[in-house]
């Protein structure tokens, strides 16, 4: 059965609802984005999905993996951003975060990733044409600690964007956010430039599931339901999307509460 929120805030054109514990987050967004994956394949051949990877999203990917019922031989799936200069198999590229918890245990009929070893302006276009082949069906999201979409970072976030996909300098901010997260081991090693889709790309979905647990977030929740709408909090421009659903356990909504 699917976990019944504690709370329900709306703000603007977005929905969040909170959560007990981010396990009941987790089972809750699933069973929507099954529920989503479905009624899209019984009007079309296939769904393309956009992923996100970060160790926020690990409870709603374990049941999404779990999710036999999911035709997943009918799901095209890409992810949203990647690091520049780590070796192909380290460990901590998102590709192989995604292959890990998701990819490599269901049957997809595609899985694209970026490849960020090619020049830059190489990958940035050719995963822009993948993208740009057909609709994007949906997007599995999470907010940064400083408000970020992906990699648009507040320095670098464009609510305009003219591109699908481009290269970014990492805000600090950002990077000390992966040593936090424990995918590296000091500030140094985090490298200083990814690829990334944009917000525009990201908007672009017909449904987006924006999954934000722990504490760590619960500052930049709060600034995503209430300061300005503006790239200073790039989270904040959710608001204005009707077709978006924020997923939160207690944690993340914090003084909220």
């Amino acid at each position: 059965m699917k976990p019944l929120p504690i709370k329900q805030h709306a703000v603007d054109q977005l929905t969040a609802f909170v959560y007990a514990s981010r396990s009941e987050m987790g089972a809750a967004a699933a069973a929507d984005i099954s529920t989503f994956i479905k009624e899209k394949l019984a009007q079309q051949e296939r769904v393309r999905i956009i992923f996100a990877a970060a160790p926020s999203q690990n409870e709603v990917l374990a049941c999404l993996a779990a999710d036999r019922s999911i035709p997943w031989q009918r799901v095209e799936a890409f992810h949203m951003d990647e690091y520049i200069g780590l070796p192909q198999a380290a460990q901590q590229r998102f590709g192989q975060f995604l292959q890990q918890r998701l990819f490599a245990l269901v049957p997809f009929y595609a899985v694209h990733y970026i490849q960020s070893e090619q020049e830059s302006e190489i990958a940035c276009a050719s995963y822009a044409e993948l993208l740009q082949r057909a609709p994007i069906d949906l997007v599995c999201l999470g907010i940064g600690e400083n408000g970020h979409l992906a990699f648009n970072d507040p320095p670098v976030a464009d609510f305009a964007d003219p591109a699908a996909v481009k290269t970014v300098e990492l805000d600090e901010a950002c990077r000390q956010q992966q040593v936090n997260d424990g995918c590296f081991a000091s500030l140094a090693e985090v490298p200083t430039h990814a690829i990334t889709l944009t917000i525009p790309t990201l908007l672009s979905a017909e449904r987006l599931f924006c999954i934000v647990p722990g504490a760590s977030k619960a500052e930049a929740v709060r600034r995503t339901l209430l300061d300005d709408i503006a790239t200073a909090c790039p989270s904040t421009i959710l608001r204005k999307q009707k077709h978006c659903t924020l997923y939160l356990d207690q944690a993340s909504y914090g003084e909220l509460l």
